[in-house]
């Protein structure tokens, strides 16, 4: 290849890369594009809020704001995990209804901030998959290890958190139950 063309290929691929912050669930890393990602914090107090599901574990309260908070753990069908000294909860911004909302999402343990261009990220495996393949972007490689790249989005428009599962007035119910239920 002519120094040209390789100097070409490296401005491509400089404005090709994706940010992605790296996490731990588990033995897995996952990551989250990182213009998703408005911050991280310590595990703090969280208000439980009644029939709610259990990976949606209630509000948390940000600077005045209430945001509500998923344990990605048990929402990708994982085994539920103590706190750690490491647990934090990211809060992420992620794009439900036609509108812009943060979201906590308690993770084991945050590691880095990372990059990756388009041709280090595979495609989910459709088979073989401890998890939800619709919720995973694509799977990068680093090194010998491989990190699960997630839809942030849909995970979370996947949660009920505005249609009958609370944060929207009247939420907060089963989705079994009906008006006349509730109203009387």
């Amino acid at each position: 290849m002519k120094k040209k063309d390789m100097e070409h290929r490296d401005m491509e691929d400089s404005m090709d890369t994706h940010q992605y912050l790296t996490f731990s669930l588990g033995d897995e890393t996952f990551a989250i594009e990182i213009t998703h990602v408005r911050e991280v914090t310590d595990y703090t107090e969280i208000t439980k809020v009644p029939r709610m599901p259990d990976y949606l574990k209630g509000v948390m309260n940000l600077r005045g704001n209430v945001v509500s908070v998923v344990d990605l753990r048990l929402k990708m069908g994982m085994e539920a995990s103590g706190r750690s000294a490491d647990t934090c909860i990211v809060i992420a911004e992620v794009f439900m209804e036609e509108e812009r909302m943060p979201v906590g999402i308690i993770t084991d343990a945050v590691q880095e901030v990372i990059r990756f261009l388009p041709r280090q990220i595979s495609p989910a495996p459709r088979v073989g998959m401890k998890l939800n393949t619709e919720y995973i972007e694509g799977v990068g490689k680093r090194k010998d290890d491989f990190i699960i790249i997630l839809n942030i989005d849909k995970i979370i428009s996947d949660t009920g958190l505005l249609k009958g599962g609370g944060g929207q007035e009247g939420g907060g119910g089963n989705s079994s139950d009906t008006d006349s239920e509730r109203n009387g």
